[in-house]
């Protein structure tokens, strides 16, 4: 007899083979799906939750009885995790959230989302106040320590953002006695500091204001991830762009509680499902791809 974690999957399975029957589809270089109208093009998936999960998680379990998944995200990153002025949340992230949360049997009406800020990720994980973290969140040695991940379900890097109008900057080495605007405490920040590039940095405490800077011709350049460049570029089209030559790498994962490997290996398989059923791919062009920038190569798991 199947195991209810081989059923779940099965479900998704046969979900994913009707769903690419209905819309085989290619990319075009312009980030644009052939095959697939205008219409459809940029509307997210719909999720169904998976009822009956059984996990040997503490922290399904956990969310079970309270009926609600909790998540963590971010509130101020366009098309990545953006609270708007109605209280709305939308972007990557939050359809990444989704996504897992109904392969654990929720329905997106069970999520409860609470903003976490970079600073807060550890300890909001480590004392149980959220069950999940989707946000942006740099898998790496040094956080392995304190919480566990799942993914990476994205790869991005630091890269830089500059008027479209710029024809100076053209990549990395070309930024010295130029103004580079990035959040402090950054790891791009800390990264483009260094004496090879020769930039003069700016630090300010939001992206949002590294971006209004750079658009009131303040600043010269933006640097963070790609990813959270590109809803950016997204909001303000035809006005910004980026080098798209990014120099580091940022494998973005899911956090929760380090003890908690049956969760770790479920969310896992949750970002494979709905990567083979195309809801990544769909999602991505529903946010991120508005800036025109076409669904990267996804990266492999990691099962540890």
């Amino acid at each position: 007899m199947p195991s209810p974690k081989a059923t779940a999957v099965a479900v998704f399975i046969a979900l994913a083979l009707t769903a690419s029957a209905c819309s085989s589809h290619s990319e075009t270089a312009n980030g644009r799906l052939a095959g697939v109208s205008d219409g459809n093009i940029h509307e997210l998936p719909t999720y169904f939750a998976v009822k009956g999960v059984k996990i040997d998680s503490p922290t399904l379990k956990r969310a079970q009885k309270a009926g609600k998944l909790i998540i963590g995200a971010k509130d101020d990153q366009p098309f990545l995790g953006l609270v708007d002025a109605d209280g709305k949340r939308s972007g990557f992230d939050i359809e990444i959230a989704k996504m897992v949360a109904a392969y654990l049997g929720f329905s997106t009406d069970q999520i409860e989302f609470r903003t976490v800020d970079s600073r807060s990720r550890e300890a909001a994980i480590s004392k149980g106040d959220i069950d999940l973290y989707v946000g942006t969140y740099t898998i790496n040695d040094e956080r392995k320590k304190h919480v566990g991940f799942a993914g990476p379900y994205f790869m991005a890097g630091a890269d830089l953002l500059v008027r479209m109008t710029d024809t100076e900057i053209v990549s990395p080495q070309s930024l010295a006695g130029k103004k580079v605007c990035s959040i402090i405490g950054s790891t791009s920040l800390r990264e483009i500091k260094k004496p090879k590039y020769g930039a003069m940095t700016i630090e300010l405490s939001k992206y949002s204001k590294c971006v209004q800077a750079l658009l009131s011709n303040e600043v010269d350049a933006v640097t963070t991830d790609d990813a959270i460049l590109k809803g950016y570029i997204a909001q303000h089209p035809n006005k910004l762009r980026i080098l798209e030559q990014p120099f580091t790498k940022e494998p973005y994962g899911i956090g929760m509680s380090k003890a908690d490997k049956a969760l770790r290996e479920a969310v896992n398989d949750a970002i494979a499902v709905h990567r083979g059923n195309g809801d990544t791919r769909k999602a991505y062009y529903a946010t991120l791809g508005l800036s025109g920038s076409v669904y990267p190569e996804d990266p492999p798991l990691e099962r540890y």
